[in-house]
């Protein structure tokens, strides 16, 4: 320990300078994705898994890296290694009590979700063309992306994957820029919409079985798609408004009153089957 630092109140005259310096230093906005800027070889941005040279997924599945998440913003899926079940991590599970070797039992429970698969089965020509009339520059990058979008009607991983291999563009720089602009999205759009309210009004209502009958039957959660994309399942919030009328359901932006869990299951069957939903109360 230096003498200054044996001073009373030199650290509190150190902490007090260091931020009239910093509050002093003149503010750059870099103008992005117009203005490139070289990354930080620490920047992680979004994770990519890895793949060995058979296509297969060099994760373990160990659910270790969302366990120790600080936040709890890792929600993993996958197979048990017979592939046999479809095992899930997320926030409800990550306690110490429940990291036992056996990843089946670790999981907690098992989920309708499906498999991932490496390399999605969609045709790369057109997005090879299109990479080809923007000369593969990664400047065009936002061009790039909207003309993927209007080909493939969204972006799939497989293409974004694929359009950073070709302009030599980082994955996790392609999908800040994808996540920057409201028009672009990653999951084709669904035919019908079902969004429950999650008040304190509407959950004593029977809310929370609502929601969970139209999971289970959709087989996707909260801001999924279901498997065959023709549903997409949201939330809201009424503030309290559907008192007495049973939990606020919309079905492609009609008001349901007095849903039940039945009827709810019923409803997601007839939007995935192709019909509109009857809007009357069960």
């Amino acid at each position: 320990m230096s003498f200054m630092d044996r001073l009373p109140g030199w650290g509190l005259f150190k902490g007090v300078s260091f931020g009239v310096v910093q509050m002093l230093r003149p503010k750059v906005t870099v103008q992005y994705p117009e203005e490139i800027v070289d990354i930080s070889p620490h920047h992680r941005g979004r994770l990519l898994l890895l793949y060995d040279e058979f296509g297969t997924l060099k994760c373990e599945t160990c659910f270790q890296c969302a366990a120790a998440c600080p936040i709890e913003c890792i929600d993993m899926g996958g197979v048990d290694t017979k592939n046999r079940f479809h095992v899930h991590w997320g926030p409800a599970e990550q306690y110490a009590e429940r990291r036992e070797e056996s990843a089946l039992r670790r999981s907690g429970r098992t989920v309708p979700d499906r498999s991932f698969s490496a390399w999605q089965g969609i045709d790369l020509a057109p997005l090879d063309a299109i990479l080809t009339e923007e000369d593969h520059s990664p400047r065009k990058m936002l061009r790039i992306l909207e003309r993927t979008q209007e080909t493939y009607g969204h972006l799939p991983v497989a293409a974004i994957q694929h359009i950073s291999h070709k302009t030599g563009a980082w994955y996790s720089e392609i999908y800040g820029i994808a996540t920057s602009y409201r028009q672009l999205r990653f999951q084709p759009v669904a035919a019908h919409e079902l969004a429950v309210c999650r008040c304190t009004v509407c959950t004593l209502q029977g809310g929370g079985r609502v929601l969970a009958a139209f999971e289970a039957a959709l087989g996707t959660g909260v801001e999924g798609v279901s498997p065959d994309g023709r549903v997409r399942l949201l939330t809201v919030d009424c503030g309290g408004e559907s008192s007495g009328t049973g939990p606020r359901v919309l079905v492609d932006g009609v008001a349901q009153t007095r849903l039940t869990a039945e009827r709810a299951t019923e409803i997601a069957a007839h939007l995935r089957s192709g019909h509109l939903a009857d809007s009357r109360p069960a």
